[in-house]
């Protein structure tokens, strides 16, 4: 308390003064328009600026959650994208490139025309009906490929229908090959999408790139060399980590195939005979 009274006699006349000059300023505004006008609007430009300076500093504060919003924003942006660009690549992919080198490689082989009447979807078990069977020659064990390249291997046949084991059956294994290169592994199918494969076993000093063609080896009788299969979507290590598994793209659309060709092997039956004769001198 006596500190205080010290306060009020040492700065006495100081108070005194800024209370009187707030009680002039108070009087000069309230009966004076335009001193009131001047005082207000300076009164308003003062209280603007530390507003702004409140917003700038407010707005730098939350600058890194801005910053990493607009990222996260960004790389969805980037994945769409390219989502897009492969979409556009996949559509306007010249089919013909396909089909074509494919009646090349099939020119030395009879092929059977046929339809696809019951198409299943059971994941583990998938298989395709076509409507010829052995009244039209065709027997256990041949291939059969659509427009977009291998489809699967003839499992059963009735006298007028033919029971086929696509690519997309875990039992199938189709030796294949990357284009232009002799390593060769083969293909089979994780049960997962009904639209990719994969091919295990291939050599890692295989130079291998995302895109590359991958096709039939020629090495059964079953398919011949060169029969388009589908494109690497991704190059990873196989399980034990010795070779590379090669994550296909396949080129046939199992959900609306429709029309398909049975190839009747010229040299099959002479091939099988020659491994049936190599069997028996083994025993």
């Amino acid at each position: 308390m006596n500190n205080l009274l010290d306060f009020i006699r040492k700065y006495f006349f100081v108070v005194l003064f800024v209370v009187l000059e707030g009680v002039s300023a108070w009087l000069l505004t309230q009966f004076n328009s335009f001193h009131g006008s001047v005082w207000f609007s300076a009164a308003n430009g003062a209280v603007a600026t530390v507003g702004g300076l409140y917003g700038d500093l407010t707005g730098w504060a939350n600058l890194r959650e801005v910053n990493a919003e607009l990222t996260a924003q960004n790389i969805s942006l980037q994945r769409e994208t390219e989502l897009l660009r492969q979409a556009l690549t996949d559509a306007t992919r010249d089919s013909t490139l396909t089909e074509r080198l494919m009646r090349e490689r099939l020119a030395g082989y009879e092929m059977l025309p046929a339809k696809v009447v019951s198409n299943s979807a059971e994941r583990a078990g998938n298989y395709l009906v076509i409507d010829k069977g052995v009244a039209d020659g065709v027997q256990p064990e041949m291939g059969v490929v659509g427009g977009g390249g291998v489809v699967g291997i003839v499992y059963l046949t009735g006298p007028h229908h033919s029971l086929v084991i696509p690519v997309t059956n875990r039992k199938s294994s189709i030796s294949c090959r990357v284009r232009g290169q002799n390593y060769f592994g083969y293909l089979q199918w994780d049960g997962q999408s009904m639209l990719s494969a994969y091919v295990d076993d291939v050599p890692r000093y295989a130079k291998v790139r995302t895109g590359q063609a991958v096709e039939t080896s020629g090495y059964s009788a079953v398919f011949p060399p060169g029969i388009f299969v589908g494109r690497i979507r991704k190059i990873r290590n196989s399980a034990d980590g010795q070779a590379y598994r090669l994550d296909v793209t396949l080129g046939t659309n199992f959900a609306n195939l429709r029309d398909v060709a049975v190839i009747t092997t010229p040299y099959k039956a002479e091939i099988d005979t020659l491994r049936t004769r190599a069997l028996r001198e083994q025993m």
